[in-house]
């Protein structure tokens, strides 16, 4: 897709801070050098992590060129404030970017809390956190939260004219895309 479109493309990955950020560029070689920053991704993914997306979405405002097509992938269960994350959100909006935000997830374990009825241990990936529990001992509560903040995001995103497209994990990443670019397609 990114040779069909001849579009400038570039990459910023991060957790805590910037891992990757390259510039956005057109050239074969370039987009060779970011599928290859996305394989090392996929074939060595950092575990244990802190994220602090709204620090990093502030300097990817100030630093990529005006009116740039900015795309989020995130779970946004990130360890700072959500309301921090809007305003860098908020800050790329500022900047002319338009900001699309694939909200990425495990839709059957992360939103609809689908596990069998015995003994778990859940364990956070950014901070190692352990939680053993049964899930129906929570399922309800945690259903309810996490609905409440998905409504949330969806409504802070419109608000802030943010695309919000959800990505469940299960689908594959061309369902995903595909649906997306033919929503965008209808709109322009």
């Amino acid at each position: 897709m990114l040779k069909k479109q001849r579009d400038a493309v570039g990459l910023t990955v991060f957790d805590s801070e910037i891992k990757t950020q390259t510039s956005a560029k057109t050239n074969a070689l370039h987009h060779q050098l970011l599928m290859n920053e996305l394989y090392k991704l996929l074939t060595n993914p950092q575990v244990q992590k802190t994220t602090d997306a709204a620090k990093c979405l502030h300097q990817i405002a100030d630093s990529i060129h005006k009116r740039s097509l900015v795309i989020l992938f995130s779970d946004m269960l990130d360890s700072t404030d959500e309301n921090d994350i809007f305003l860098a959100l908020q800050h790329l909006k500022h900047s002319k970017h338009e900001v699309v935000l694939f909200h990425v997830m495990d839709k059957s374990k992360e939103l609809d809390f689908t596990f069998e009825n015995r003994p778990y241990k859940f364990v956070d990936l950014e901070t190692g956190e352990e939680l053993k529990l049964q899930p129906n001992q929570v399922k309800d509560f945690y259903i309810q939260k996490m609905q409440e903040r998905k409504a949330n995001l969806k409504l802070k995103c419109a608000q802030y004219k943010i695309d919000f497209v959800e990505a469940d994990i299960n689908e594959g990443f061309q369902p995903v895309l595909l649906s997306y670019l033919v929503k965008r397609s209808k709109m322009v």
